[in-house]
């Protein structure tokens, strides 16, 4: 159950979409002066060093975040998300990788939260100390828990603020996540209709992985984005992960026109076969 760590991964090309399409969110929620709160269901560590035996061992960040870190073509949801990882590092030079926690605390104002959930025993105390060590303004904004995001979020929900986004990315080792991301988003909806969900899912040989976005879109919404990256061709064996989608319920009506302009870049940029492929599909309330 505890095997799954994300510093293998860090900075990878699902980073790339997801934390893009995360930046692009918060984005949105700060354009109004009201306060929000940001729910992460499965935190991690928060931040990454690359150079870090972890995230060396597959070195990941080569098919993602790499590959884009020195292109001046930019389309601007990349521009704002790498700047975000930029002020995490120095020189301009790639050393460290930000996952979700620290993108939202950074892009919080003084009136938002982040509340965070972590059940990995190794992974939550990291997450503390990282979150500390950004300082004592981040820490008083952020609530961490050890326990299950899935369960967790049902006593949070609705924020006192009636605005905030939902992060749910679990790593789906474990089949029943499926099921239970769906359960959660169907559950968190019923008690916070108007609160924006963002669903990450892999792209890998699994039925449950296949049928995710379809039954995300069965869910009672207005409206609903659901954008998906392939970076190659599925392997002979069945095995690794081709690719990556996102499926986000309740989002910012400028979202899908946004995606448009960034999905084929980042085929372009990140495809690695003659497999590489983006799907946008969207329902427009």
């Amino acid at each position: 159950m505890f095997s799954y760590r994300h510093a293998f991964h860090a900075g990878n090309h699902a980073d790339v979409l997801k934390h893009a399409i995360v930046v692009y969110l918060l984005r949105h929620l700060a354009q109004k002066d009201a306060p929000y709160w940001v729910i992460d269901t499965h935190a991690g560590a928060g931040a990454y060093a690359l150079e870090d035996e972890w995230a060396e061992k597959n070195a990941e960040y080569e098919t993602g975040i790499a590959k884009i870190w020195e292109r001046e073509d930019l389309p601007e949801m990349i521009a704002d998300y790498l700047e975000q990882v930029d002020a995490f590092n120095e020189d301009g030079t790639l050393r460290y990788y930000p996952g979700s926690p620290f993108i939202a605390a950074q892009l919080l104002r003084d009136r938002d939260r982040l509340r965070l959930f972590e059940l990995h025993p190794t992974e939550i105390d990291v997450l503390r100390k990282n979150v500390q060590s950004q300082g004592r303004d981040i820490a008083r904004r952020t609530m961490i828990y050890a326990a299950d995001g899935f369960e967790g979020i049902k006593a949070l929900l609705p924020p006192p603020t009636r605005r905030g986004l939902v992060l749910l990315d679990p790593s789906y080792e474990d089949k029943r996540d499926y099921a239970r991301v769906v359960q959660s988003v169907k559950d968190g909806l019923e008690r916070f209709a108007t609160g924006c969900y963002a669903v990450w899912y892999p792209q890998v040989a699994r039925n449950e992985a296949i049928q995710l976005p379809e039954r995300l879109a069965k869910l009672p919404v207005k409206s609903w984005v659901h954008a998906a990256l392939t970076v190659q061709s599925p392997s002979g064996d069945g095995l690794g992960l081709n690719g990556s989608g996102m499926f986000i319920l309740n989002p910012p009506w400028t979202l899908a026109a946004a995606l448009k302009d960034t999905l084929p870049w980042l085929t372009e940029a990140l495809g690695q076969d003659d497999g590489a492929k983006y799907t946008l599909e969207f329902k427009e309330g």
